[in-house]
């Protein structure tokens, strides 16, 4: 058993020293009333969390629903490329202030800051995890009904004080077909276990291709386990995402908020459920 640091936001054990954790705890400045917050993780990168976190941030806002979505994916972030935000986040002598996307959902995001969005943010895990905290902290949010955490992938430093800085109240789980990507979602899910988190679903990317010529659904990475994925970690909700071109497209052309399609529904009700 390793020694006890004294610093529990960067441990994940369940002692009696953590009794008041929710002391930890980041909360929202003055200015700022977030009721619930979602954080999207998974336990590897390149499985379309960020694709998954801004979908649901649009679905949520569609069902009206004061939105925001904080990118704690500090040295990859994708959000604002996925919503077409081209403008820089302003501030003032006490707070950063989001930006506000053409539907009216708020975003902050490390690349809203950068005078080159193309830099690369180099910066050890201590800092990249205090900027989240900052991004929650000192930006003046609204009134948000619902915020999305974009969070880092993986299981290390920066998603475990994430993870115990800031008030989650459940997260969703992304995933894709393969073998080794479903024993990586055990890790995630089972983090989150530890830090007492609830997962409110699995969502599995990239799960099938519908041919247009047969319109029969056609499963690239083998065939879909998700559902017994959910089962056997005992997670009510989950969703399929298909291989879509025309969903790709309006991501990269920063048009997300026009995306159509039912694929995440079950999610959203289990998110409305909290």
């Amino acid at each position: 058993m390793s020694e006890c640091t004294h610093d529990c936001s960067t441990c994940s054990a369940d002692c009696s020293s953590k009794s008041n954790a929710n002391d930890l705890k980041c909360k929202p400045n003055r200015f700022s009333k977030i009721k619930k917050v979602i954080g999207v993780v998974s336990g590897k990168g390149g499985v379309g969390k960020s694709s998954v976190t801004s979908m649901l941030a649009v679905l949520m806002q569609r069902r009206g629903y004061k939105v925001a979505v904080l990118d704690a994916d500090i040295t990859g972030p994708s959000i604002p490329k996925a919503f077409g935000i081209k403008e820089k986040a302003t501030a003032d002598e006490e707070f950063l202030f989001p930006v506000i996307t053409k539907t009216g959902i708020e975003v902050m995001s490390i690349n809203l800051l950068l005078e080159d969005e193309s830099s690369p943010v180099v910066w050890r895990g201590p800092v990249l995890a205090g900027a989240v905290k900052q991004f929650f902290e000192e930006v003046s949010w609204n009134e948000v009904d619902y915020m999305f955490v974009d969070m880092p992938p993986g299981t290390g430093d920066v998603p475990l004080t994430v993870f115990q800085s800031l008030p989650i109240d459940g997260i969703v789980v992304v995933t894709t077909p393969q073998d080794l990507v479903t024993m990586v979602v055990d890790k995630a899910v089972k983090m989150a276990q530890l830090m007492k988190i609830k997962v409110l679903a699995l969502v599995e990317n990239m799960s099938y291709f519908v041919c247009p010529s047969c319109n029969e659904k056609h499963y690239i990475f083998g065939k879909s386990k998700i559902e017994s994925e959910a089962k056997r970690l005992n997670v009510e909700a989950y969703s399929s995402l298909p291989i879509d071109p025309a969903l790709a497209r309006v991501e990269d052309n920063g048009l997300i908020e026009l995306f159509e399609g039912d694929y995440l529904q079950t999610v959203v009700q289990a998110i409305e459920k909290l």
